[in-house]
């Protein structure tokens, strides 16, 4: 069994904790203070059933019923929440052990290669995923270079708990998005692109997480916003989120359970984390409306994120 290895990158008041295994934000901590949810031990993250902190793909979110066409070609996925496919599959890339190299405490590089016929995906895939801190600031640089076409749409899924404990209930949120992409019960897109007004999903203006029944959809970000989102936890610590990604994924951790031993920070349970996924929309593949995630040896897939606490 390959080992996890851990990368610690420092830099003013931020000190984040980084795992080979999924590049899993294991640990963040502001000023000592623990602002994500985590489990007690590397070896955890190699069964992660909550994708915590991890790197999800090689398609993130929902893909309908588990399979797609492309070329006449019909590809069949693993249902891991049957009858759909979820975050890349059970053995997806946040399930998979990285190669890292460290550049000091700012920087860490993590490299993948997924074969052809992966999780059922087609083509071979170079994965490689650059973080960088710089001040309270990590930043995601994602790269794909596959050998042919296919689907790519990848995402962090960090649960965020500004106050380091309790639940997520007197957290603040605004997101820059006046449409979102309804779903069903089963959590798929039913294929729109819908305003908010009137919606749970109007975060124009910051809404007191709270006040609602939970969360689990994706937004669709207004080009250009800075930054794209912001959270603000009870005592004023503040999130604020940048992508050039799409949509954004705002899950309250819903359906969240302690499953393993837990570590620094809030404890596992339902609306304990905030989840800001970054991404394409869930189940584009499918969708021709949502905008094509198909990558090919000349036009790669890219994606830059940073988040920033303070």
């Amino acid at each position: 069994m390959d080992q996890i290895t851990t990368h610690v990158l420092r830099d003013a008041d931020t000190e984040v904790t980084v795992l080979s295994m999924g590049c899993a934000v294991m640990d963040w901590r502001v000023r000592d203070r623990p602002v994500v949810l985590g489990y007690a031990d590397p070896e955890h993250y190699r069964q992660n059933p909550a994708s915590m902190g991890a790197i999800c793909g090689r398609v993130v979110n929902r893909i309908a019923n588990a399979r797609f066409e492309l070329d006449g070609t019909t590809y069949h996925l693993p249902a891991n929440t049957p009858p759909h496919h979820l975050h890349g599959g059970p053995g997806g890339l946040s399930r998979r052990n990285w190669q890292g190299s460290t550049d000091g405490h700012r920087a860490v590089e993590f490299r993948l290669t997924s074969e052809d016929g992966d999780q059922g995906y087609p083509g071979r895939v170079d994965f490689r995923v650059l973080m960088r801190l710089s001040g309270g600031r990590l930043t995601w640089e994602m790269d794909a270079v596959p050998d042919r076409a296919t689907p790519i749409n990848l995402a962090q899924h960090l649960y965020f708990n500004l106050a380091g404990q309790g639940m997520v209930a007197d957290h603040q949120l605004r997101i820059a998005a006046d449409h979102y992409t309804p779903t069903g019960p089963d959590l798929v897109p039913l294929g729109t692109i819908d305003p908010v007004d009137g919606t749970a999903y109007d975060f124009r203006s910051p809404v007191r997480l709270g006040d609602g029944d939970g969360w689990d959809g994706n937004l669709v970000l207004r080009a250009g916003a800075d930054p794209a989102a912001e959270a603000i936890g009870p005592d004023g610590l503040a999130l604020r989120l940048w992508t050039d990604r799409p949509g954004l994924q705002v899950y309250t951790s819903n359906t969240l359970e302690q499953h393993l031993p837990e570590g620094p920070g809030a404890a596992h349970q339902r609306f304990a984390g905030l989840c800001l996924e970054a991404q394409d929309f869930p189940n584009a593949v499918n969708v021709p409306a949502f905008g094509s995630i198909l990558c090919s040896p000349d036009a790669p897939y890219r994606q830059v994120t940073s988040i920033d606490i303070g």
